[in-house]
């Protein structure tokens, strides 16, 4: 339910700016869609596996870490001149019992020139705000004697003591930064 109201905010607040574009004049054009990151895929990852429990059950990691939404991203390019243009786009973010991935923000900008009129020289530079993927620790019981700790869920069999576990919660970011420089010529 949050991660809809979350995507549809975005959808929201993407289709008034490019509305408020528009409206003034620039063009503004989909760059294009896209679903699932490198943090999808790091999340992906940490469901894999699980462990037994002491009576023999197996306990799978995919409950806490498979969402049914895959983060998904816009791009969008608004064109100030016939030489430069805003990058910008949003994503939804996904979310699973045990992992999130939070919606971000995209933000950058394309220069470009013509050295002859048979090559282009082109810079991209983008950020991305937001973003992170967060682990959420699980509550196991160890008996009588053990008690009740918060623990990282994929190391709660594990031989360290349940405190040192939560020091491996993954917490990861989006490449934040990105550098293209790209040269076309025609012959």
């Amino acid at each position: 339910m949050c991660i809809r109201l979350a995507a549809g905010y975005v959808l929201f607040v993407m289709a008034f700016f490019v509305s408020a574009m528009t409206a003034n004049g620039q063009e503004t054009s989909l760059v294009g869609i896209y679903q699932g990151s490198e943090l999808t895929a790091a999340a992906n990852h940490l469901g894999q596996g699980g462990y037994e429990l002491s009576d023999g059950t197996k306990v799978s990691f995919e409950k806490w870490y498979h969402s049914n939404w895959i983060d998904m991203r816009f791009e969008m390019l608004t064109q100030l001149s016939d030489d430069f243009g805003l990058l910008w786009g949003a994503s939804t973010g996904q979310r699973a019992e045990k992992i999130r991935i939070d919606p971000g923000v995209k933000l950058g900008f394309i220069l470009q020139k013509r050295p002859t009129p048979s090559t282009t020289l082109s810079l991209t530079v983008s950020s991305i705000l937001g973003g992170n993927l967060t682990e959420r620790p699980c509550t196991a019981d160890y008996g009588a004697v053990g008690g009740s700790h918060a623990v990282n869920c994929r190391l709660a069999a594990s031989q360290l003591r349940p405190s040192d576990t939560l020091k491996y919660m993954t917490n990861l970011e989006p490449s934040r930064w990105k550098l293209d420089l790209r040269f076309r010529g025609e012959f």
